[in-house]
């Protein structure tokens, strides 16, 4: 494959902000992406991800701050000039042209040699393996295949970095499975940086190298998946990395870790300890995925079942705490609507944070 991305080592947003009137969308994002990374920026909607993500294409102007490609300062100059492939929603493919010249646009509008422009556009297509469809029209192609054709015009013209916006958002569920793979295969092929704007953490957690956690236009935290699953850095960021269940307890800091008391008097067991537990002492928030949480008999939880949805191998509940809290858990066995269960979660998968 003679298709690979242009050499560079790194990409920095230093102080990056940017504001409309009175709002701040963005406040002093600072972040390093170095030459082969897959950086995801995730976050609840409106958080400033597709935000960050075209001021870094050049598609928006900052308001504070600098973004440096290697020694040179490129927030200052037009996104034609920066060099980024960029795969958008909505793939923004011309429905008059063909597969072939829809890829092959980029090096036209850069004036290459049509020898080039024919051989590069074979590689890409290749790449995406697309040969067969080179002739056919954008509306002639499933979804997928469209994602693929856009992907490969980001691509064609070797950019130092890639962009995608949700690229996968309008596709559905065995196609996202299927495009996924097939984003960090390119990717891995090509050697290149992405930078890839998600709302989706599951997705975020399959593909990125590390994951950029935003809300409110602040960078929240910043880690490889494993640290973001496992250990979120505040309850913001534990709710959205799938911590949805928010129990009020007490805690109390004994050796080996944190003392958890729910309901006023059930032990849920000891937290071990991990980075900022050693400060939550007295009212406190437990924090539990629905996966962690499950019926046991003397569990230290009441619930009353509301929703209980067949997933195949168990079931996805929602029920209702004694003290009107929803409460999120899969259940091995048949519940019923209406039915009271107790719960129970491993204390080494439980998250506490001060309140």
């Amino acid at each position: 494959m003679a298709i690979v991305s242009r050499d560079f080592r790194e990409l920095r947003l230093e102080g990056v902000g940017r504001a409309f009137g009175q709002l701040n969308a963005l406040q002093d994002i600072t972040l390093t992406v170095k030459r082969g990374e897959f950086v995801a920026l995730v976050g609840p909607s409106g958080c400033g991800k597709s935000t960050t993500l075209n001021c870094i294409a050049g598609l928006l102007q900052l308001t504070d701050g600098s973004i440096w490609l290697d020694d040179r300062r490129i927030d200052q100059t037009g996104p034609e000039d920066r060099g980024f492939g960029m795969v958008f929603q909505n793939y923004a493919l011309f429905p008059h042209m063909s597969v072939r010249r829809n890829i092959g646009f980029g090096l036209a509008t850069q004036h290459r040699p049509k020898d080039e422009i024919a051989k590069r556009v074979d590689e890409a297509l290749a790449l995406v393996r697309l040969e067969s469809q080179a002739e056919k029209l954008p509306g002639q192609l499933s979804g997928g295949q469209q994602q693929r054709v856009a992907i490969a015009r980001a691509v064609v013209v070797e950019p130092p970095l890639v962009l995608m916006d949700e690229p996968l958002s309008n596709l559905d569920a065995k196609l996202r499975l299927e495009m996924r793979a097939e984003i960090r295969r390119i990717h891995t092929m090509l050697a290149c940086s992405t930078i890839y704007v998600t709302h989706d953490q599951e997705e975020a957690l399959s593909l990125a190298d590390r994951i950029v956690v935003l809300i409110d236009g602040k960078m929240r935290q910043v880690g490889t998946p494993e640290q973001l699953y496992m250990a979120p850095a505040n309850r913001d960021v534990a709710e959205f990395m799938g911590y949805r269940n928010h129990v009020k307890t007490t805690a109390r800091p004994v050796e080996g870790g944190i003392a958890v008391t729910m309901c006023g008097a059930a032990m849920l067991g000891t937290v071990p300890h991990t980075a900022g537990y050693e400060t939550v002492q007295g009212a406190a928030m437990a924090a539990i995925r629905p996966d962690d949480l499950h019926p046991e008999a003397d569990g230290p939880l009441a619930a009353r079942v509301e929703i209980a949805e067949y997933h195949g191998r168990d079931f996805y509940c929602v029920g209702k705490a004694e003290d009107g809290t929803d409460l999120y858990f899969r259940s091995p066995r048949r519940v019923a609507p209406g039915e009271v269960v107790r719960l129970n979660a491993d204390p080494s998968r439980v998250l506490v944070f001060a309140t």
